[in-house]
C-alpha cells in the first residue's frame, strides 16, 4: 500500500495529513471514549512534537477529550465534591478564589498552565500589593487542592503549584512572622491601664479571661455561661463563634466545633478568671444587658457588646489597638516628665494574648502534655516550640542573676 507524502516527498505517518490548500499539517487521533480529535501545525516537525506529547499523555492515561477544561471548570468540580472542611474555612477558600483567581488565571486551560504561570501570577499579586505573602498561603491552599483533583482525575500529570509558594517566599526573603508574647511587665501595664481608665474598664473582664485561660478569640466570644462550672472549677471549650464578613447576604455569625479533637478541652478556673467572670455578670446586670441574640440555637453568650450581641473578633482587636495607643501616649508623656525611658506596648492582637498565657504557663509548668491539653494544641511540636522559647528566656534571666555568685572570679 502506497504511503501518503507531503509536498517535499516525506512519508507521512498514520493519522498525518498534508493539506495542499493552505500548506498546513494535520494529525487526527481517536481518544479512549471514541471521539476524534485534530491538531494542526505549519511544519511537519512541529506537528510531530505535538503528536509525541499526545501519545505520551495517552500512554500515561491523561484524559485528552477534556483538554479544553479551564481552571474555573476544575474549581467548580472541586467545590461541588469537597468535604471535610469546616464551613468557615470552605467559605474563605471560595471567597479568595472568586476574588483573586477566577478573573486572573481562571479562564486558562488546564493543559496550558505551567509552574512558571503560577509563579508569575503569585509574583504579580505580591508585587502589586494585592495581598501579603502570608495571606497568599490561602490562595495556594485552594489552588493546590483544585490542581490535585486534576491530577487524580488524569487531566494533567503534575500539580503546577507544587513548591511554587516556597520558592516565592525564598525569593522575597520571607520568614513566617513569629507571634511574640507580652512580657510580664507589659501584660501588667496593659491590664492596669484598662483598670484605671474609665472608658476602657468594660474590657477588663474579657482580657483578664483571655490572659488567664489562653482561649482563642473565637472560643472567647463563643463562650456561654453553660460552659462554665463554677462549682467544679472548670470551663469547657466545645465550640467557636465564627464571624463571616465576605459572604453573599452580608455579615453574620455561625457556631462551629473546634477544628481538631484537641480543641475540645477543660480549663481550670483561676481565682482571677473567676473574679473577672463574676464582674462581667455584675456589669451586665447593672446595665440590664441580656443576650437575646441566638446563633444556631445558642443565646447565653458571656461576653456581650452594648447591644446585647456577642463580641465581634475584629472589634476586640480594634479595642486592643485603641487601648495600646492610648497607653503609649500616656506613657510617653509620663516618662518625659519623670525623665526616664518609656516602657511602651508593642503592636499585638488577640492571638498574642493566647501566646502570652502559654508563655506564662510554660514558665511555671514543666509537664508538656498538661500545657498541650490546656492550650488545645493538636501537635505537641507547637507546644514544645513555645516552651523552648519561654524557658530560653527564663534560663538567660537565671544566669544573669548568677553573675558574680559562682565563686569563679579570679
Amino acid at each position: 500500500m502506497q504511503r501518503r507524502k507531503d509536498n517535499k516527498g516525506r512519508v507521512l505517518k498514520d493519522g498525518e495529513v498534508y493539506r495542499k490548500s493552505d500548506g498546513l499539517y494535520m494529525y487526527r487521533w481517536t481518544a479512549k471514549n471514541g471521539k476524534r480529535h485534530t491538531i494542526y501545525d505549519a511544519t511537519l516537525e512541529g506537528l510531530r512534537e505535538k503528536e509525541e506529547k499526545i501519545q505520551h499523555d495517552l500512554a500515561e492515561g491523561i484524559r485528552m477529550p477534556e483538554c479544553n477544561l479551564t481552571l474555573n471548570d476544575l474549581f467548580e468540580l472541586w467545590r461541588k465534591n469537597k468535604v471535610g472542611l469546616k464551613e468557615h474555612t470552605f467559605a474563605n477558600y471560595v471567597y479568595m478564589y472568586n476574588r483573586f483567581v477566577r478573573d486572573e488565571i481562571g479562564m486558562m486551560k488546564l493543559k496550558d498552565i505551567r509552574k512558571s504561570d503560577i509563579r508569575s501570577y503569585y509574583n504579580g499579586i505580591v508585587r502589586n500589593g494585592k495581598m501579603a505573602l502570608n495571606t497568599l498561603e490561602t490562595v495556594q491552599n485552594v489552588l493546590h487542592q483544585v490542581f490535585a483533583v486534576a491530577v487524580d482525575d488524569e487531566y494533567i500529570r503534575v500539580n503546577p503549584t507544587d513548591g511554587v509558594l516556597t520558592a516565592i517566599k525564598a525569593a522575597h526573603q520571607y520568614e513566617t512572622p513569629k507571634r511574640h508574647a507580652l512580657t510580664l511587665p507589659q501584660q501588667q501595664a496593659f491590664l492596669n491601664f484598662i483598670k484605671k481608665t474609665p472608658k476602657f474598664q468594660h474590657w477588663l473582664p474579657m482580657f483578664t479571661f483571655m490572659l488567664g485561660t489562653g482561649c482563642r478569640i473565637s472560643e472567647t466570644v463563643g463562650l456561654c455561661w453553660g460552659d462554665i462550672d463554677f462549682e467544679s472549677g472548670f470551663i469547657t471549650i466545645q465550640h467557636n463563634l465564627v464571624y463571616h464578613d465576605h459572604e453573599v447576604g452580608g455579615c453574620y455569625f455561625t457556631m462551629s466545633t473546634p477544628k481538631t479533637a484537641a480543641g475540645k478541652r477543660a480549663i481550670p478556673i483561676l481565682p482571677e478568671v473567676r473574679k473577672a467572670l463574676e464582674q462581667e455578670r455584675t456589669n451586665q446586670q447593672e446595665l440590664e444587658l441580656v443576650c437575646e441574640y441566638e446563633i444556631d440555637g445558642i443565646s447565653d453568650f458571656v461576653f456581650l457588646n452594648r447591644f446585647g450581641q456577642p463580641q465581634n473578633p475584629q472589634t476586640v482587636n480594634r479595642a486592643i489597638k485603641r487601648i495600646s495607643v492610648a497607653y503609649n501616649e500616656a506613657e510617653l508623656e509620663k516618662a518625659e516628665k519623670e525623665k526616664r525611658e518609656p516602657q511602651l506596648l508593642p503592636p499585638f492582637s488577640c492571638h498574642n494574648l493566647r501566646h502570652t498565657f502559654c508563655t506564662r504557663l510554660c514558665e511555671n509548668e514543666t509537664n508538656l502534655k498538661i500545657i498541650q491539653d490546656i492550650m488545645g494544641h493538636k501537635d505537641i511540636s507547637t507546644t514544645m516550640e513555645i516552651y523552648a522559647e519561654a524557658t530560653k528566656e527564663a534560663k538567660a534571666h537565671s544566669f544573669a542573676n548568677l553573675n558574680g555568685k559562682l565563686g569563679i572570679s579570679v
